[in-house]
């Protein structure tokens, strides 16, 4: 007897279920892999491309790399490759990723807590003259990005960079990214605790461990003890915050959840405070949930902020009790506000012992190898070992006498580095873009510097602090939606229906005081030629309009949509 329309909608629906096999969360038995990453790190270990990148690959050149290492594992060593010269944005989602790909790679050099020493420094910009025709971006989780990377120089950059202490382990991939920490910890006359052992404990016990080498996807960490709160801990997927508790004095609040993307999130407190030395014991906790529990059927679900949206911080922070930590937190205090509306620790600051550390703004993050060797130089000579980049694609000298200080000053900015920049040097931030990401979808880092010049020229007086972040695609790797100005990079049309590169604009994000999402206008675009004019014409309006002390942000949300065209 044949079956009805309903029936065989049933079986139909029936069979779907059972090849859905939920989320793809190893812990309630979902290990078969639901797709083509998961399917390849089941495999083999990203870890273990590494023997194949010295043995085979670098040996026989490009073409004897195996797909599944070439877009997958050797993430986990740094390497992506970069997007092939002279493909327009309009090409980045209709084309293969073999079409897009180049025969070079981006390698990111993976810096935990920013710390370098000058001698690490200077090998960077060896490394950068020698093998990556000069590039060096900083990022904005304190790394340092190279490009045109070759298979055949792997090696020899890797022995390089470990002979002084630096690797390329885990920098990219489904795995624990860098450990992102304050710049000034251990320095800062006004740190409530220094979380240097902390970062330097997880670094140890866990990367490049195969405990932690497949996630659902990347995670990302973040430990400070500054009251700047200067590691962007809301959109982290842990992050550990000083506090003082009333009863147990110094440790760490712990967030877990955060992150952006084209589903921003900001993370949310477990209610607990952590002593510094358990940090590595909770962090190992949460990053197991995520493992376990994490979803990994679809990878646009794949983030661990999807698992906090569906659980909540109460059933989060059970879960870590019971099955991972196997003992009960201690409740404790959330952070107080921010100390400073900047947290970038740019300018002149005394440490607690005595001496001063500067800090200084490149354009966007845009430097490069012969500049690197230069600033090791320059720290050197006057008197310091020791240097730190910032979440802010800014960098810092520590440990300078008080009567060096104007000297390395005079010294940076003779290298175009300012001490005293304006606010939309200081502001200013760029992701990669289409000069070399795969993904991006406009020009990012020659825009970003150029927009700085045009508004130092345009509007010379104008000092309030300001972020204008700037990304080459949806994905927010620059931080768009928490931008006092975000500029999303896409194709627009102009004056004449021409399709041109430009920015659908967010405005009023924030992180620290009042964080949250930018606001979109319907329908506000402006093209990357008319970027300036916009800028410049909103922040008038913003001067004429705001009332006495009101931030960006807090006018943005509050002002017309006439006054934000």
């Amino acid at each position: 007897m044949a079956a009805t329309p309903d029936q065989s909608a049933t079986t139909t629906a029936r069979r779907k279920a059972g090849r859905h096999r939920g989320e793809g969360q190893w812990a309630v038995g979902h290990h078969t892999p639901l797709n083509g990453n998961e399917q390849f790190k089941k495999e083999d270990d990203g870890l273990n491309v590494r023997t194949r990148i010295e043995t085979i690959y670098a040996k026989r050149g490009f073409d004897s790399i195996d797909p599944n290492d070439l877009r997958g594992r050797m993430r986990w060593w740094g390497l992506y490759t970069q997007r092939k010269p002279g493909i327009d944005g309009g090409k980045t989602a209709i084309l293969e990723p073999e079409e897009l790909d180049d025969r070079y790679f981006m390698l990111r050099v993976r810096i935990d807590g920013g710390r370098l020493t000058t001698a690490q420094l200077r090998v960077i910009g060896e490394i950068s003259q020698e093998y990556a025709r000069g590039t060096a971006d900083i990022t904005d989780r304190q790394n340092v990005q190279l490009h045109w990377i070759r298979i055949e120089d792997v090696p020899a950059i890797w022995e390089k960079l470990e002979a002084v202490g630096l690797s390329t382990t885990e920098a990219c991939g489904d795995c624990p990214r860098v450990i992102i920490g304050s710049p000034v910890a251990g320095i800062a006359d006004d740190e409530i605790i220094d979380g240097t052992p902390a970062v330097d404990e997880i670094h140890d016990r866990y990367i490049g461990n195969k405990e932690f080498s497949n996630l659902p996807r990347k995670f990302k960490t973040a430990i400070s003890g500054s009251p700047v709160q200067d590691v962007v801990h809301e959109i982290n997927d842990i992050a550990f915050v000083g506090v003082v508790h009333p009863e147990h004095g110094p440790g760490f609040d712990v967030w877990v959840g955060g992150g952006l993307s084209t589903n921003p999130r900001l993370a949310e407190r477990l209610g607990a405070w952590v002593p510094l030395d358990e940090v590595a014991d909770v962090w190992a906790g949460v990053v197991g949930i995520f493992r376990d529990y994490g979803y990994r059927r679809l990878r646009n679900r794949a983030r661990l902020k999807f698992l906090m949206a569906d659980w909540g911080p109460a059933k989060f922070r059970q879960v870590l009790e019971d099955e991972y930590l196997k003992r009960p937190l201690i409740d404790g205090p959330a952070p107080e506000q921010p100390s400073s509306r900047w947290r970038d620790h740019v300018g002149v600051h005394r440490q607690r012992d005595g001496r001063f550390y500067v800090g200084f703004a490149p354009r966007v993050g845009r430097v490069d190898g012969s500049t690197l060797a230069k600033i090791a130089d320059l720290a050197a000579a006057h008197g310091s070992d020791r240097l730190r980049t910032t979440v802010e694609q800014k960098m810092l000298v520590l440990d300078v006498a008080e009567d060096r200080v104007d000297s390395l000053v005079a010294g940076l900015e003779a290298l175009d580095f300012q001490v005293k920049p304006s606010p939309f040097r200081r502001g200013t931030m760029a992701c990669t873009g289409i000069e070399f990401c795969k993904l991006a979808i406009v020009e990012t880092k020659a825009r970003g510097a150029s927009l700085i010049d045009e508004l130092e020229r345009r509007l010379p007086d104008f000092d309030e602090p300001l972020t204008i972040n700037i990304n080459g695609c949806p994905n927010a790797c620059a931080r768009i939606q928490t931008a006092d100005i975000g500029l999303k990079g896409q194709l627009v049309l102009d004056a004449d229906g021409n399709q041109v590169e430009g920015y659908q604009v967010h405005l009023g994000g924030a992180l620290g005081l009042e964080a949250g999402f930018g606001r979109k206008v319907r329908g506000l675009k402006v093209t990357s030629d008319e970027l300036p004019d916009y800028v410049e014409r909103v922040l008038v309006r913003f001067r004429e309009e705001r009332e006495e002390d009101e931030r960006f942000a807090a006018w943005a949300a509050r002002a017309s949509a006439e006054s934000l065209s």
